[in-house]
C-alpha cells in the first residue's frame, strides 16, 4: 500500500504557528488577529508580527499587517499535516501506550514535529485509521480531508439530548473532572439549565440519576452535537 506523500517538515516554530492559525480559524468562538495568536503561544505580539511577515514571504500565509490573518492553500496543507501528526499520536499515547487522556496533550506537543510519515502511516494503520482523537477532535485524512460537524458548546445548547462530541484537549482540569463524573466522548446526556442565576447546567446521563452540575463559564471546552 502505498504512502501518501506530504509536504517537506517545516520547523517546529513555524509548524506551531501553521496549527495555532488554523486552530483559531477552526473555532468560530475566535478571530484570527495578532493578539490571538501572540496569547495561544504565549509569545508576545511584536514577536507573532515578525514571524507573520516571514510565513508571508514563504507564501504560508496571506497577511495584512493590523487587518488580517489567512492561510494560504500551501500553509493550510501544511498545518493539516501537523494537526494529523498531533492528533494520530494522541491516539496512539492513549489507546496502546494506555497513557491518561489528559496527558497525552504536551507529549504530542513534542513528538508531532519528529515523527516521521512512515511512522505516522504504519501508527494510523495499527489503529485502524481512527476519524477522531480521544478528545473528539477529527484526524485529518492522509490527503488532508477531514470530517465536519455542527457542534456547540455546552453552555450555548439549549434544553434537550445531545452525544458528548468533543472537548479541548489542552485543559487538563476539564478532563479529569469529566473523567470523575462519568462523563465521556460519545456518551448521550440529557441537558437542563439548571439554576440560571447562578449560571449552573444540570447534565443527566440517564433516567433516575442525579444530575452532574458544571458552571456555564468552566464548560466552554465541552462541545456536543443534537440529537
Amino acid at each position: 500500500m502505498g504512502v501518501a506523500k506530504f509536504i517537506p517538515m517545516a520547523s517546529s516554530t513555524v509548524e506551531d504557528y501553521l496549527k495555532a492559525i488554523l486552530s483559531l480559524d477552526e473555532d468560530p468562538e475566535c478571530s484570527i488577529s495578532v493578539g490571538a495568536i501572540a496569547e495561544a503561544l504565549a509569545v508576545t505580539p511584536g514577536t507573532v508580527s515578525a514571524m507573520m511577515r516571514h510565513l508571508a514571504d514563504d507564501a504560508l500565509i496571506e497577511y495584512v499587517p493590523r487587518r488580517s490573518v489567512a492561510l494560504s492553500e500551501k500553509g493550510r496543507a501544511q498545518a493539516l499535516q501537523v494537526l494529523r501528526r498531533h492528533r494520530l499520536v494522541e491516539t496512539f499515547l492513549v489507546e496502546v501506550m494506555h497513557l491518561d487522556w489528559a496527558d497525552v496533550h504536551e507529549e504530542a506537543e513534542i513528538l508531532e514535529h519528529v515523527v516521521s510519515d512512515r511512522l505516522l502511516a504504519r501508527i494510523d494503520e495499527m489503529l485502524g485509521h481512527p476519524r477522531h482523537d480521544p478528545h473528539g477532535d477529527p484526524i485529518p485524512d492522509a490527503s488532508g480531508r477531514m470530517e465536519d460537524r455542527t457542534l456547540a458548546p455546552l453552555p450555548a445548547a439549549e434544553d434537550g439530548r445531545y452525544r458528548i462530541a468533543r472537548v479541548s484537549d489542552q485543559d487538563s482540569h476539564m478532563l479529569d473532572w469529566m473523567q470523575a463524573n462519568g462523563l465521556t466522548i460519545g456518551m448521550e446526556i440529557h441537558i437542563a439549565r439548571g439554576d440560571e442565576t447562578a449560571g449552573i447546567l444540570e447534565l443527566y446521563r440517564s433516567r433516575g440519576e442525579e444530575p452532574v452540575r458544571v458552571a456555564r463559564a468552566s464548560a466552554r471546552g465541552i462541545y456536543v452535537e443534537a440529537l
